[in-house]
């Protein structure tokens, strides 16, 4: 089992946060607010792991992971409260909103039209309330 409280598990965490920070746009702390009463390790491991460990790691550029997380997640279904996240997320590091949907349009040929479109359903909402309406191709 791991300690979080560990000082290698709090330098992951910290790293994470960073991170975290300055990609997200302030949706993230949130969630993790929202887990902490009931699952704060599982807190902790999104943000030490998912931020810390991978989105830390200097081989891709923070435009290319969200590009790569917005596929996964549509492609996936069923995630669209974290899909709002990462649409926001991809605005925040600087995808446009015609990067973003042509993002959905991709992921229809290999995940299949009702995945592209829940997924462009999400991204609606998030540009809408960003007044990023209408996107034009």
């Amino acid at each position: 089992m791991t300690d979080i409280n560990s000082p290698e598990e709090q330098a992951r965490y910290e790293r994470g946060l960073a991170v975290l920070a300055a990609v997200d746009g302030g949706s993230a702390p949130a969630v993790m607010e929202s887990l902490g009463d009931v699952a704060p390790a599982l807190a902790h491991h999104i943000v030490a792991f998912g931020f810390g460990d991978i989105y830390a790691r200097p081989q891709l550029e923070p435009k290319q992971r969200q590009l790569i997380t917005l596929g996964i997640l549509a492609a996936l279904g069923g995630c669209e409260p974290e899909l709002e996240v990462h649409v926001r997320t991809s605005l925040n590091v600087g995808l446009t909103p015609t990067e973003i949907v042509e993002t959905f349009i991709h992921t229809a040929g290999y995940a299949g039209f009702p995945r592209a479109i829940n997924a462009v359903g999400v991204a609606k909402k998030v540009f809408a309330e960003r007044g990023l309406l209408p996107v034009v191709d």
